[in-house]
C-alpha cells in the first residue's frame, strides 16, 4: 500500500515552512513512519497540520476556492501565512510501493487580483538516485505537458543554478520535442490537474496519486452525530464525523458476518467493563448496536453509552475495515477517553499501521503524554511556536537525550511531561 514518507507545507496558517520526513532533495533524512505523532502546546500548528491534509483532499474534490471557504477556512487570505504574499504550497513524496521509485507531487495556489484563488503550478515527478527527477507532470498557469505511461519523462536537474519552473515550462514551450509528451490547457485554473487527468488511464501514475488521496480517511469523529439513527442502507466506511456509524454496521454484518462476529467479540474485550456487543434489527430495516455492561441486565444501545465507549469502538470498527483507507488522520484521538485506554489505542493503531497486510499509514495529533508512552521517539514529532510565531517542527529522536532515555526505559510521554522534549 502506498506511504506518505516526507510533506513539506509553505505559507499555510502558522506553518510558513515545516518539513516531515524525507523529501526528494533531502536523502539523509528519514521518512515518515508507519504511525506518526504530532505533539505540541495549544496553538502551535496542530490543528492546521491536520487540515493541510484536508484541505489537499478537499482541493483534488471540489477545486481550489471550494476547498478554501470550506470547513471554516474562511478563504484563502485567512489560510495564508500572515504577513506573506507568495503562494501557498505543499509538496508530498510518497512511495506507491515499498520498491518503486518515490514521487514527489507539488502545488502552488495563488490569488488573482479579484481574490480568486488558482492554482499557480503543479508538479509530478519521480524522484532519481543521481539528485535528479523524471518530470511527468507540469502546469503552469494551467498549461503544460503531461507524459503517458509508466516510463516516459523528461529528466531534469533540479540542482542546476536557477532552475525554475516556470522557465522550465516556458523554454519547454518554444519548440523542445519530447517523445510521448501531450500538450494541455486546463480549462478552470482552479480545478486540479490530477482530477483531470487522473480519471484518464493514459496516465497511471497520475491517476494512481489521485486514488491515493481519494482514499485518504480524516476523522472529525464526534460522539453526538454518531449517536444518532441514520436511514437504513448499508455503507462501506464511516464518514468524517462518524453519523453513518449504523449504516457501516449494517454494511459489515451482511457483506462478512463472520467477521463481523469475530470483531465484535475482539472489540468487547478491548473496552473496560464491555463483557459483550451485539446488534439488533428494527422494524424498519435499522441496525442497532447493544453494549452488554456486567454491572447491568439489559444492554445499552449506541445512544445511550459515554462518549469514550462509543469513540474507542468507532476507532476500532475503523481499523477492522476490511479495505482500509491508505492513509488515515486522527485529530486528538484522546478526548473523552480514560487515560489507561490510550496506551491500548496508541498500540492499536501502531499494529494496524505495520501489519502485514500493509494496512493504513496513521498520523495522529496529540497532547496526551499517555498516548505518547506507547510510542518510539522516531514516530513522535514536535511541534512549536518559534520566536517570530510561526511553527517549527522536528522529530524526538534528533535529540539524543531523550533518545538515549527511551533505551534505558523512560516511557517517552513522561519525559513530556518533564519538559524533556521542549527546547533547549
Amino acid at each position: 500500500m502506498a506511504k506518505i514518507e516526507g510533506l513539506r507545507i509553505k505559507n499555510f496558517k502558522v506553518l510558513k515552512d515545516v518539513t516531515l520526513g524525507c523529501l526528494w532533495n533531502q536523502p539523509s533524512s528519514q521518512p515518515l513512519t508507519p504511525i506518526t505523532a504530532v505533539i505540541g502546546k495549544n496553538g502551535v500548528g496542530k490543528s492546521a497540520l491536520f487540515d493541510a491534509f484536508g484541505f489537499l483532499a478537499d482541493a483534488l474534490k471540489l477545486g481550489v476556492e471550494e476547498a478554501c471557504d470550506a470547513r471554516g477556512r474562511g478563504g484563502f487570505e485567512r489560510m495564508r501565512t500572515q504577513g506573506e504574499t507568495g503562494p501557498i504550497e505543499f509538496e508530498v513524496c510518497y512511495r506507491q510501493q515499498r520498491n518503486a521509485r518515490s514521487i514527489t507531487y507539488q502545488i502552488a495556489i495563488g490569488e488573482d487580483r479579484l481574490g480568486r484563488p488558482y492554482v499557480v503550478s503543479e508538479i509530478m515527478k519521480e524522484n532519481l538516485r543521481n539528485d535528479q527527477s523524471l518530470f511527468f507532470l507540469f502546469l503552469v498557469l494551467g498549461v503544460g505537458a503531461v507524459w503517458k505511461g509508466k516510463q516516459a519523462g523528461k529528466q531534469i536537474d533540479e540542482t542546476s543554478e536557477g532552475f525554475d519552473i516556470v522557465k522550465l515550462d516556458m523554454s519547454i514551450k518554444e519548440g523542445e520535442k519530447l517523445q510521448d509528451a501531450e500538450w494541455i490547457k486546463l480549462e478552470d485554473q482552479r480545478k486540479l490537474g490530477i482530477a483531470t487527468l487522473g480519471a484518464l488511464k493514459q496516465y497511471p501514475r497520475i491517476s494512481a496519486f489521485r486514488r491515493f488521496i481519494e482514499g485518504w480517511y480524516l476523522s472529525y469523529f464526534t460522539p453526538d452525530a454518531a449517536r444518532s439513527l441514520p436511514l437504513a442502507g448499508p455503507q462501506s466506511r464511516l464518514n468524517i464525523h462518524g453519523d453513518n456509524l449504523g449504516n457501516v454496521v449494517q454494511f459489515m454484518e451482511r457483506e462478512h458476518p463472520r467477521r463481523f462476529q469475530a470483531m465484535l467479540k475482539k472489540i468487547a474485550k478491548k473496552i473496560p467493563g464491555i463483557h459483550k456487543i451485539d446488534t439488533e434489527r428494527t422494524n424498519d430495516g435499522r441496525l442497532l448496536l447493544r453494549f452488554n455492561d456486567k454491572g447491568f441486565q439489559e444492554p445499552f444501545y449506541a445512544q445511550q453509552v459515554s462518549d469514550g465507549t462509543l469513540k474507542v469502538f468507532a476507532y476500532l470498527l475503523l481499523l477492522e475495515d476490511p479495505k482500509p483507507p491508505p492513509f488515515l488522520c486522527i485529530e486528538e484521538p484522546e478526548n473523552g477517553l480514560y487515560h489507561k485506554l490510550l496506551e491500548t489505542l496508541a498500540n492499536e493503531f501502531r499494529e494496524h499501521a505495520s501489519g502485514r497486510r500493509g494496512n493504513s499509514q496513521v498520523f495522529v495529533t496529540t497532547h496526551q503524554p499517555y498516548f505518547v508512552d506507547a510510542l518510539e521517539p522516531q514516530e513522535v514529532w514536535i511541534l512549536e511556536k518559534g520566536e517570530e510565531g510561526f511553527s517549527t517542527i522536528r522529530r524526538a529522536s534528533d535529540d539524543p537525550i531523550v533518545s538515549n532515555m527511551v533505551e534505558e526505559g523512560l516511557p517517552l510521554g513522561s519525559l513530556w511531561y518533564s519538559d524533556y522534549l521542549d527546547a533547549r
